[in-house]
């Protein structure tokens, strides 16, 4: 499978909170680390890389990001909840991107607790989330998305081909990532004010 266009930043812009400002970076070792440098930015900063050379899971594990087939991005956000709730978080996002997989492509997405998106017994996404506390200030939160996009059985290393999988191997071939970021964006945006504002 080739590789589609590069993200536009300027075209995934817009959100009244999340995405209303947009960076994609060529390359970087992890989106939540930029963005944990970027503390003082206005929330709702989303920074994607077309590449992630040290992306990370849960519990320290390594996501592998390849070259221009997914979405790796993160988000700098400030809600207003407690540091022990930030579990709340996670459940919010996997449950968006698994609803605007399902509605989007067609296809049924659903959340593995705590933080992993599914197309049957296959993952298709991840969710890290990292809280800071903050004094007289709301607590900063960095959420961390890997979604496994346009990737074929061989983007993926020998030890993940049987757990994991691609929009596109599922779909037959490959989809418009920037269509999709556009989607996952507006979504998170439309519900985060109403359950974190």
């Amino acid at each position: 499978m080739s590789t589609p266009d590069r993200l536009r930043a300027e075209e995934l812009r817009g959100g009244a909170l999340i995405g209303r400002e947009v960076i994609v970076l060529d390359r970087t070792k992890s989106t939540n680390d930029v963005v944990r440098g970027m503390t003082d930015s206005p929330e709702g900063i989303c920074v994607f890389a077309e590449e992630q050379t040290a992306g990370r899971g849960q519990r320290g594990n390594k996501w592998e990001s390849a070259r221009g087939k997914g979405l790796w991005f993160s988000i700098l956000l400030r809600p207003k909840i407690e540091i022990k709730d930030a579990a709340r978080l996670t459940i919010w996002i996997a449950e968006v991107i698994a609803q605007t997989i399902t509605e989007e492509l067609d296809l049924p997405a659903t959340v593995k607790s705590p933080n992993d998106v599914y197309i049957g017994d296959r993952k298709i996404a991840g969710v890290l989330v990292e809280m800071r506390a903050q004094q007289n200030a709301p607590h900063v939160a960095i959420v961390g998305v890997g979604l496994n996009v346009n990737h074929s059985v061989t983007d993926f290393p020998e030890e993940l081909r049987r757990r994991a999988t691609s929009l596109a191997i599922l779909r037959g071939g490959l989809l418009d990532r920037h269509r999709l970021a556009l989607a996952v964006l507006r979504n998170l945006d439309r519900t985060y004010a109403e359950l974190f504002g």
